[in-house]
């Protein structure tokens, strides 16, 4: 079996791809807004998906924490946007 660890840290990697699976970790981003936070955020999964050889048209799930409840909208406007809507996790 083989693992392979992208970006690796000290407590965790932002990737790891075991197999055909790859697992993100730990995508957060700054930024005046829940959109433009959640816009980079998306950026940074795309960049990691492409460097394990893949994209957003094969997740199997996705979890998402809010610091407010009340930036749900806003962000579901970006992810809306950015979801392969053909492909959705």
């Amino acid at each position: 079996m083989s693992i392979e660890r992208l970006d690796k840290g000290r407590r965790m990697s932002e990737a790891v791809i075991h197999g055909n699976t790859v697992y993100l970790a730990g995508q957060v981003a700054e930024g005046p807004d829940v959109e433009s936070q959640t816009r980079a955020v998306l950026a940074s999964i795309d960049a990691l998906l492409a460097r394990a050889g893949t994209d957003k048209s094969r997740l199997l799930t996705a979890t998402i924490w809010l610091s407010d409840i009340a930036n749900f909208s806003g962000m579901n406007a970006v992810w809306d946007a950015w979801v392969d809507q053909d492909n959705p996790p």
